[in-house]
């Protein structure tokens, strides 16, 4: 392991080299990694991100992609969205300067549930600003990712029986009635969104909770408008919610909370489910905390 990281530093440190001439690297140090990608930050500014895709033509064709949606993000976003310092398409590299802030995910949970409204609140502007772009502006940079919620219901029952025994049995009962009962009738007019708008891409400064960037769109995609509402909900409460709805004046509310809440109980599964996979404790953590307000009993 320790000779990979050595080896994927020298490929960081030639990669800059070769794509930003006379920068200097002094550091190159893991950033993180998630399903899809792993990223190094280089001196402690630049953020060079490689893609997990095993597949090289794809691989390519989802960086270049992902590279002019973050600058069509760029012009509509009333935050700051990571904007391209340079790609390399046939290697899955995108590289982008970092944000200032830390990831909401990081902050103790009273400070982040203390700042969850006004945090939410500004989303919610950010979720009218890309809910407003037509579909056809973004055309061949996102795809439609609006399955039913009967599939939603369906994964969730899915991936129950592997966590249940990490579900305090305060919750049992309302998880089980949640799981019997019939979804909400799906939306009717998918959206531009984010389509991943959970607490760990959400930065903030750690000081006042201000919002100081929205990172990794690569799952953004034209989806219910609730989806990301439901994310918001799931890892910040109701509350927070009722903040972004607050910032949001499209259509019937109340459809677009019922189908809110009901896509933060059924992600809240898959979150749970991948913390305790990779040892993520951060997400689990999360989750469980989530299950206070998604399963009251």
């Amino acid at each position: 392991m320790g000779s990979q990281n050595h080896d994927r530093a020298d490929d960081v440190r030639d990669t800059v080299a070769e794509h930003l001439p006379g920068y200097h690297v002094e550091t190159v140090t893991p950033f993180g990694e998630g399903e899809d990608n792993v990223a190094y930050q280089v001196n402690g500014e630049l953020i060079v991100r490689f893609s997990k895709e095993p597949d090289p033509a794809r691989r390519a064709v989802l960086v270049a992609r992902e590279a002019r949606l973050l600058a069509a993000v760029a012009g509509l976003s009333p935050v700051p969205v990571p904007e391209p310092e340079f790609t390399v398409a046939e290697r899955g590299c995108l590289a982008y300067r970092r944000l200032p802030g830390r990831p909401l995910l990081d902050l103790p949970l009273p400070e982040r549930l203390a700042h969850g409204p006004s945090v939410a609140a500004t989303l919610g502007g950010l979720l009218a600003a890309a809910h407003a772009v037509p579909a056809d502006r973004l055309a061949g940079l996102v795809e439609v990712d609006a399955p039913p919620p009967s599939e939603w219901l369906d994964e969730a029952t899915e991936i129950h029986p592997a966590i249940a025994e990490e579900i305090p049995e305060a919750h049992h009962r309302a998880v089980r009635d949640f799981l019997k009962t019939p979804p909400p009738a799906p939306g009717r007019d998918p959206v531009f969104s984010h389509n991943d708008l959970g607490i760990e891409h959400v930065l903030v400064d750690p000081a006042t909770g201000a919002v100081t960037g929205v990172i990794d769109w690569s799952d953004a995609a034209i989806v219910d408008p609730a989806y990301d509402f439901g994310l918001l909900y799931r890892d910040l409460g109701p509350a927070a919610l009722d903040a972004a709805l607050g910032r949001y004046r499209s259509g019937d509310t109340a459809a677009l909370r019922e189908r809110a809440v009901f896509y933060g109980r059924c992600s809240v599964f898959e979150d749970l489910a991948y913390g305790l996979e990779t040892g993520r404790d951060a997400y689990a953590g999360k989750s469980l905390t989530a299950l206070e307000w998604l399963f009251a009993s």
